[in-house]
């Protein structure tokens, strides 16, 4: 399994658009190559029809090649549908793979099942396909019903809480490199905790 995510980052709103755009053409090579997919989580622009960022796993032979082709830097060359004249025509953004995270254990998470709410067909609202997973240790709570089944749903919430967790400990090792970098510039002259002379460095008492 290959997770892969675009995003849009911090650009405007026709990087939103690009996103979008950049799925369903996503969708459309995945499915030329016999890749399954699965949207694991999605955030929407600010605009209708546009995604800030969507996250998706795949599987298959071809899970690599078409993850390979995708991978970096992509531009939109296009003129803006909200900005008509401006001389402005490329808009880039990103996508990006990672590891599957370790897995959380069953039992570490809570399980409720619910309605699924939104478009999506003669299901919706009417059967309790929707999963809601939160991670009893860390609090992280997501809500999946991309799926039709329960099963599937809930083996994509546990996909997107190894996601979460892996990008806590992130964060928190960058947090930690970022107060050890500060720490350089935080020495201060006078008021030593300890006092050492010497070539020998002896320690004074």
């Amino acid at each position: 399994m290959i997770l892969l995510q675009i995003s849009a980052a911090h650009g405007p709103d026709e990087c939103c658009l690009a996103v979008s755009l950049a799925l369903r053409q996503f969708y459309q090579e995945a499915d030329a190559l016999q890749v399954e997919l699965h949207e694991i989580e999605r955030e929407s622009g600010r605009l209708a029809g546009t995604l800030r960022s969507v996250l998706l796993a795949l599987n298959g032979e071809s899970a690599e090649q078409l993850a390979e082709r995708w991978c970096g830097t992509l531009q939109w060359i296009c003129e803006s549908p909200w900005r008509k004249g401006r001389a402005r025509k490329n808009w880039f953004i990103g996508a990006a793979r990672f590891s599957p995270a370790a897995m959380p254990k069953e039992s570490e998470i809570r399980f409720e099942t619910l309605k699924s709410s939104g478009p999506g067909g003669q299901h919706v609202n009417k059967t309790e396909s929707a999963i809601r997973a939160t991670h009893l240790a860390s609090g992280i709570s997501v809500k999946v019903q991309t799926e039709r089944s329960q099963h599937a749903n809930k083996r994509l919430a546990c996909l997107l809480i190894a996601h979460r967790l892996e990008q806590l400990k992130q964060q928190r090792l960058d947090e930690q490199r970022a107060q050890r970098r500060l720490f350089h510039h935080q020495n201060v002259r006078g008021a030593p905790v300890r006092i050492f002379k010497g070539n020998d460095f002896t320690p004074s008492q």
